[in-house]
């Protein structure tokens, strides 16, 4: 075993000894999606079936740790397979523009798509779309939601954002924590 050790004195994680408790960046987030916007997403994405389809999230980034979606609307288009058609700009611009005159406080934080019947995953385009929304803001959030295997009770979602390259070469993952430092502060009904 002490051959081993010293052999595995290069690699990370032999020959080192108990990793220590220094202090890491906490970047973990909590993404609370209103029954609203789930049902909306769910019905979206089983009108669409067997086509993708996709939409913007509207809600707010409620402190560093919690983005709340609040609505959900959809986008005119839909996909072929394993990836959804890039977003409409004239038709998001005039979305937010309607928004706008309604009053509306909520922003986009994201956008959501569905994959019928292949699970929750970014497919290459989908990276690309999400690079996208992480360029207007770095905290904006890539659901998916597959309508065919979600049945009542148990719906089959996931939130993803991306990893900065760049962080990864330098053998930093400033995603790999988690916290419960996030907090949401639920309206009370008394």
């Amino acid at each position: 075993m002490d051959r081993l050790l010293r052999l595995g004195g290069g690699m990370p994680g032999l020959g080192q000894g108990p990793p220590t408790d220094a202090p890491a960046v906490d970047t973990a987030e909590q993404v609370y999606i209103s029954s609203l916007a789930l049902l909306k997403m769910l019905k979206h994405g089983r009108a669409g079936v067997p086509m993708e389809v996709m939409g913007l999230m509207l809600g707010e980034f409620v402190d560093d740790y919690t983005v709340r979606v609040i609505d959900v609307f959809a986008m005119p288009q839909s996909g072929t397979g394993v990836s959804v058609e890039a977003v409409d700009p004239v038709f998001q611009a005039k979305m937010l523009d309607m928004l706008k005159q309604t009053g509306r406080p909520e922003m986009v934080v994201g956008w959501y798509h569905s994959h019928p019947g292949f699970g929750c995953w970014l497919s290459g385009v989908d990276i690309n779309t999400q690079q996208s929304f992480e360029a207007l803001s770095e905290r904006a959030v890539a659901v998916v939601v597959d309508p065919i295997q979600s049945v009542k009770g148990k719906v089959v979602i996931d939130a993803f954002r991306l990893i900065n390259a760049n962080m990864m070469v330098l053998g930093h993952e400033p995603r790999q924590t988690t916290s419960n430092l996030g907090h949401l502060n639920k309206p009370s009904i008394q």
